[in-house]
């Protein structure tokens, strides 16, 4: 294990661990608006691409790891080869590890046409063992009215736990996996969704146990690490981790740690999926909603005590 991750893995307590990573942009170098009160931020004048310049691109790198999530307008010029390009300056970027990429590339197509329609709280990809670190979508059909998402700050999460809570958090491992319970996460979900999930989502199966709390390897902020893709909790009962789950998750959504955002075609969502869950509100009828997601390579977890996550079924050399 490598220094850095025991570094941060044996800080001595929340309290120590602030919500302001300690690198900030500056205000001169971007224009930036706050949306919510824990959670976004969005960004002005500032054209996306790979050939941004580094001054800026760090500037946004550090407003995101403040924010968690930024938003910009206006950004059609970009197409999958751009914005893929432009992911690849946050690192490798891999594709999905079950469900087809759009042809030529590595973006997974959200289509609503299609089933996608992930109206359920969640974190990218946390079956596998080093999930995305950080995922770009852009919007390309966005329907006349609904379709918005809302994220949630699983770090001020954590840090506003109550002290008994965060402890025993501190202390727990979960299961996750994509051969989930769908039908139950989507109370709506059409046959076609159920099959799609069937046929394509699970056509391998992974499983990793990772730690409800890790340690965020730029910031030393701790985060819940939950969402639908937890089976349940190692050591736990069904019935016990349902309990438990449920309580974790009501302090992750609450209201006060989320930002939503209202969708027009263009747009672009950057996300730390390191300390955010996020739901795509399934509000918007039969009308077409279409994004393209690039993710980034992420590490693998490391809990408090300096343990990383454990690959239980599945190579996590098949994430490329």
């Amino acid at each position: 294990m490598s220094d850095v991750h025991t570094q941060r893995a044996s800080s001595p307590s929340p309290s120590s661990q602030s919500l302001v990573p300690p690198t900030r942009p500056s205000r001169d170098a971007l224009d930036l608006r706050r949306v919510a009160g824990r959670i976004g931020a969005r960004i002005d004048n500032v054209r996306l691409g790979a050939d941004l310049d580094r001054a800026t691109f760090d500037a946004i790198h550090a407003a995101l790891l403040r924010h968690k999530v930024l938003f910009f307008r206006g950004q059609q010029h970009l197409d999958d080869a751009a914005q893929q390009a432009f992911a690849q300056r946050f690192g490798e970027t891999v594709a999905h590890p079950t469900v087809p990429s759009v042809e030529g590339g590595q973006l997974l197509e959200l289509d609503s046409l299609h089933g996608a329609r992930a109206n359920s709280w969640h974190t990218d990809v946390t079956f596998v063992d080093a999930y995305p670190k950080v995922s770009i979508l852009r919007a390309v059909t966005i329907p006349e009215f609904g379709g918005d998402t809302v994220w949630a700050n699983t770090a001020a999460a954590y840090d506003n736990l109550p002290d008994a809570l965060r402890a025993l958090a501190d202390t727990l491992w979960a299961l996750h996996t994509n051969a989930y319970d769908y039908a139950a996460s989507h109370a709506n979900a059409d046959p076609a969704q159920l099959k799609r999930y069937r046929d394509v989502f699970t056509s391998t199966v992974y499983e990793t146990e990772h730690p409800v709390v890790r340690v965020h390897p730029e910031t030393g902020e701790r985060s819940l690490v939950l969402g639908h893709f937890v089976q349940r909790l190692k050591g736990l009962s069904a019935h016990d981790s349902a309990h438990l789950l449920q309580v974790f998750h009501e302090h992750v959504t609450r209201l006060e740690n989320t930002v939503r955002w209202n969708w027009q075609e263009g747009d672009v969502a950057i996300w730390d999926n390191r300390a955010t869950q996020h739901y795509a509100i399934n509000d918007y009828g039969n009308a077409r909603r279409v994004v393209r997601r690039a993710t980034v390579r992420g590490e693998v977890p490391v809990s408090i005590d300096g343990r990383e996550s454990v690959i239980v079924r599945g190579a996590a050399s098949t994430l490329q």
